[in-house]
């Protein structure tokens, strides 16, 4: 493990005002984002769409790494390979490598995120196509009989940092997501809870698989409410639980973090990390990488359409300049009625 390397590609990764795109959705993720807009699910138009967003001039003002899929890894845009594209305008390349959650044995409703198996192998295989990162997401889901249980937990924190090991033994940074839904009508309060025990035996395990902390980045969610409560915490509130949790929880020593928005709006998602950067006093960079907090207004507007690429370019490079600000603390909520 060169643990230089590992840290010089994380800090990278949570430069000053920049954050992480997620474009990691599969081909059957991929495929109900485009029916959405009534295209086809076709391989010309997933990197059509997605390419559109690599190349958007300026994108790397704001974006410091893109999360891949595989396929789109491999891919090339004008005879270009995405990973070097990416890498060209200084833009690290990553790579989702987990299966994605699967039923837990025993646990009705819980699942175990997969893909451990044969795990190194394809770690060298990304590497050598230019991946320098990579993600694993967990999944903890929060109900009214008593979920998540114990067992759900510390399976998922024992896989992310097997995955974490794997990946620094490679040369890759590990994106660590253990990600509580926001699914349900729960408070904050049992957000919180939750979130802090999985956060502890999260670090448990890292520190049991010796996995150097300042050569991962920590991808959380928000201690926030269940998106049906009755009454969700407002911006203020879920800033101030968020940046204390991860104080409690989260070593110094992790290079930074970058939070997931995890079905927030795209308004919602920038709110909260700009009121967290304006706290200040946290010992690591707070920035974002987000999926559909980026690209859904872009991915409305393009709708399939070669006329309307520009158009949807735009779109994306507001939502990551807003959120570029917020990684700052910089943002005011009179920015979303502004043009790009």
């Amino acid at each position: 493990m060169d643990k230089q390397a590992l840290e010089k590609i994380a800090k990278q990764m949570v430069a000053p005002g920049k954050g992480i795109l997620a474009a990691d959705e599969s081909t059957g993720t991929m495929g109900k984002r485009l029916a959405s807009i009534a295209v086809e699910n076709a391989e010309e138009h997933r990197i059509g769409f997605r390419g559109s967003l690599f190349v958007a001039p300026g994108m790397e003002q704001y974006i410091s790494g893109v999360i891949l899929y595989d396929e789109t890894l491999r891919q090339s845009i004008d005879g270009v390979p995405v990973p070097k594209l990416l890498a060209d305008k200084g833009v690290v390349p990553g790579i989702k490598v987990d299966t994605g959650a699967k039923p837990l044995a025993g646990h009705d409703g819980e699942t175990v995120t997969e893909g451990l198996d044969g795990l190194r192998e394809r770690l060298a295989e990304y590497h050598a196509l230019g991946a320098r990162f990579a993600k694993w997401r967990a999944v903890i889901k929060i109900s009214a009989d008593g979920l998540p249980s114990d067992t759900c937990i510390h399976v998922n924190a024992h896989a992310l940092a097997r995955y974490a090991a794997l990946c620094q033994e490679a040369g890759i940074v590990p994106i660590v997501e253990p990600e509580v839904l926001m699914d349900g009508d729960h408070d904050l309060e049992t957000c919180l809870e939750v979130t802090e025990i999985a956060q502890d035996a999260l670090f448990s395990k890292l520190k049991a698989q010796r996995v150097h902390l300042a050569g991962i980045v920590l991808k959380p969610s928000m201690v926030i409410s269940g998106k049906d409560a009755p009454a969700r915490a407002d911006v203020a509130t879920v800033a101030a639980e968020t940046v204390a949790l991860l104080k409690r929880t989260t070593p110094a020593a992790v290079a930074g973090i970058a939070f997931l928005s995890g079905g927030q709006s795209d308004e919602e998602a920038t709110a909260h990390l700009d009121a967290m950067n304006k706290l200040g006093d946290a010992p690591w960079p707070l920035t974002f990488s987000y999926g559909r907090a980026l690209q859904a207004t872009a991915l409305k507007t393009w709708g399939g359409k070669a006329d309307r690429v520009e158009a949807s370019q735009k779109a994306f490079l507001k939502r990551a300049r807003l959120n570029s600000l917020a990684a700052k603390g910089e943002f005011d909520a009179k920015m979303e009625e502004l043009d790009q």
